[in-house]
């Protein structure tokens, strides 16, 4: 059994499970204990006892307590999360998406999918089995929608009819530019020249999250930081990134309305070879090459 014999300072399996407070939620100590179980299995398998035990220590308790118990159907557990993370979450869905409306849709949506409204054989289908504890649990939950809004994202389809737009009630206005298309070179030379301003930690941090797949917790401690420091360098980096290619589209000649519809366009489709652009001065040398991001989703949790 986890952490069952102590090494210097580490916890017993009944520590632990005091620490965590799973017992509010109905959670008994050995259904911890095989949470933990599975944990280990997943990261250390074959580490000792002590450092197993260790390992166990470094994790977020409660956090994982109160994600697992919700994932469990525990009720008091759910509203425990409500009250501690519904605001954290439409403030992330807003950050993301920049819009109230489709920020309140994509919070919903990770709201469906957290408490597990489908189920698979009996058991509620909820994403909070995945949480770990690795890493905090508002990190994590930052990297779910993330996840969730790129993958609506790149399933849009790029024509919508009038018929479909009306009934979802979009509103129309008249004179409405011409799109930008992907092939319009401005585009690609106001991002890359965006790209080429940007510090070599910042190309770091960008490439790392992005296109290596590396997690909020693996770029912190490559840079000496605290994980939501990076977490916050990544939403102004997002921030400033594209209001940098806002002022390069105009000065190349494109109205707001142009400039901002470009920025739409799928990053897969810009003839610029983001990893190299990224790379340069980053000291990194895992980016193979391309022109396309490597990943087609972040699918990796803490």
């Amino acid at each position: 059994m986890v952490a069952r014999a102590q090494s210097g300072g580490t916890d017993t399996a009944a520590e632990l499970y005091a620490r965590s407070g799973a017992a509010a939620y109905g959670t008994s100590a050995a259904q911890f204990a095989l949470i933990l179980e599975e944990i280990l299995r997943k990261y250390v398998p074959n580490a000792e006892p002590g450092a197993k035990a260790e390992f166990c220590s470094g994790l977020r308790l409660e956090e994982l307590a109160l994600a697992r118990a919700c994932a469990a159907g525990s009720e008091r557990a759910w509203e425990d999360f409500i009250s501690r993370y519904r605001q954290k979450l439409h403030g992330m869905a807003l950050q993301i998406t920049r819009e109230a409306a489709h920020a309140a849709e994509l919070a919903d949506s990770i709201f469906a999918e957290l408490y597990g409204l489908s189920e698979r054989e009996g058991v509620r289908n909820s994403k909070f089995v995945f949480y770990t504890g690795r890493g905090s649990l508002e990190g994590w939950l930052r990297t779910v929608m993330a996840q969730e809004f790129i993958n609506r994202y790149r399933k849009q389809k790029r024509t919508v009819s009038l018929e479909e737009q009306t009934e979802d009630g979009v509103q129309f206005v008249a004179n409405q530019p011409e799109p930008v298309r992907s092939g319009d070179g401005r585009l690609e030379a106001a991002t890359d020249a965006a790209l080429g301003e940007l510090s070599a930690e910042d190309r770091f941090t960008l490439a790392s999250y992005y296109l290596d797949g590396r997690t909020l917790a693996e770029i912190a401690r490559t840079l000496g930081l605290h994980e939501s420091s990076v977490s916050r360098r990544l939403d102004r980096l997002s921030a400033d990134l594209r209001k940098r290619i806002l002022e390069g589209l105009r000065t190349r000649g494109m109205s707001h309305a142009q400039a901002t519809e470009a920025l739409e366009t799928d990053v897969r489709d810009l003839n610029v070879d983001l990893r190299s652009r990224l790379a340069q001065d980053s000291g990194s040398t895992t980016f193979p090459s391309s022109k396309a991001p490597a990943r087609d989703g972040r699918s990796r949790q803490q």
